[in-house]
């Protein structure tokens, strides 16, 4: 693929006019930037998948508020039902990029959650801003956290059903990695199932399930309806930890690397106007509560998109780590040490057999040089590293080092 920055006069030309804003930029003067040098997207037409959760705001608000068309694509956001059907869409091409599970991605490209098929991620859509809710029938008896619910699990002996939301995901991992972290083997001591995020709060209603791991607003809005309470939030798991992604498959890259390149500045840049302030969010949270997007009252998502918490039991506490979409650049860098944990999760939990090289695999997905090209166009920043350390609930630290050390460190795993 020829670098972006290669191009001179019509490179530069496309800088500056990316730096004026969508608002200011004439068409016919970017009609004849793009004509003039070799990045002009090669599609100019996207459908990108989403799941009704807030965290596909950015990829929403970079069609609603242009910031597509500044790049010359045009978004067309897709509502789907599952994320196993986002999987078989991406796969088929029906989809050109999704809203997606960090693992959904890597479980594709390693062949365990579906047909094999070589996979990318353009960037990392958002940081922290999922929960654990529990129903209001165990936190009745005392289960309202991870200690309380190992006890309540101990002392009263019956099945326990646990929700996440794909075999290879985010929640699978959350979920797992909490329960061992209070003690309790999510393959040996519960049962566990998978249910579309929409569809959580209706089966713990009627009682399908004791919790479940999923993102906002699908948590608060169990509170809002008296159903459940939060247990933990992810980013107490985890702070600043990689959630939903952009993703596509590496043969899209291939044939259309200035749309990838494209697609993901308009994103990026929807994330920065997401963060930049607190009016911004609230016009975000009454965009996409819309029917056509997560179909919610604004209520269930405005309050956690600004920090505001409560836990259905009457504490209530603003989180500073609560959900971002930009953050000066960390949350929408892919890192590999990222991409290399969710590996290290399916190592643990059996979903891969043996131990990937995992390095290789990160550099093969992680589109880091398109991100850095997008990034540019964008003015955004870059970290320095693509590499980065986190310290756990449990006190494990992951800095990516020895995968497969930290993948077979753990007491509890398949």
């Amino acid at each position: 693929m020829t670098n972006l920055f290669d191009h001179k006069l019509s490179r530069r030309a496309v800088l500056q006019s990316a730096a004026v804003g969508a608002v200011g930029i004439s068409p016919a003067l970017r009609a004849t930037v793009y004509a003039a040098g070799s990045d002009a997207p090669e599609k100019t037409e996207v459908k990108i998948g989403f799941i009704p959760l807030t965290d596909c705001a950015s990829v929403v608000m970079a069609s609603v508020l242009g910031f597509d068309k500044k790049y010359g694509v045009k978004i067309i956001p897709s509502k789907e039902a599952s994320w196993a059907g986002v999987r078989d869409k991406l796969v088929n091409g029906e989809l050109d990029f999704a809203h997606s599970l960090y693992g959904l991605i890597y479980g594709v490209h390693l062949g365990i959650s579906g047909p094999k098929k070589d996979m990318a991620i353009m960037m990392t859509l958002n940081h922290n801003g999922q929960a654990i809710t529990l129903s209001k029938k165990l936190a009745d008896k005392g289960a309202v956290d991870g200690p309380g619910l190992a006890k309540l699990m101990a002392s009263e002996k019956r099945e326990y059903t646990f929700a996440h939301t794909f075999p290879t995901g985010t929640h699978a991992m959350w979920l797992y990695y909490w329960l061992a972290a209070n003690g309790i083997n999510p393959m040996q001591d519960a049962k566990v199932i998978t249910v579309p995020p929409p569809q959580m709060v209706a089966n713990m209603r009627v009682g399908n399930m004791d919790g479940y791991c999923v993102g906002e607003p699908w948590n608060h809005r169990a509170i809002i309806d008296g159903i459940g309470v939060t247990a933990t939030t992810t980013q107490d798991i985890w702070k600043d930890h990689p959630e939903k992604v952009l993703g596509t498959t590496a043969e899209f890259v291939k044939k259309y690397p200035n749309t990838a390149r494209a697609v993901t500045a308009a994103i990026i840049e929807a994330g920065q106007w997401i963060d930049a302030s607190l009016s911004n969010k609230n016009k975000m949270a009454e965009t996409i509560a819309d029917k056509s997007y997560v179909n919610t009252s604004v209520d269930a998502i405005n309050q956690r998109i600004l920090g505001r918490y409560q836990n259905g039991m009457g504490k209530t506490w603003d989180d500073p780590n609560h959900m971002k979409f930009y953050n000066d650049g960390a949350v929408t860098f892919p890192y590999l040490t990222d991409g290399m944990w969710f590996m290290t999760q399916h190592k643990r939990w059996g979903l891969l057999k043996d131990h990937p090289d995992y390095l290789a695999v990160a550099k093969q997905v992680n589109q880091i040089d398109i991100y850095k090209q997008a990034a540019t166009a964008a003015k955004a920043s870059v970290p320095k590293d693509v590499m980065r350390s986190a310290k756990f609930m449990d006190g494990m630290v992951w800095d990516g080092k020895d995968p497969k050390k930290y993948a077979d460190g753990f007491k509890i795993k398949a």
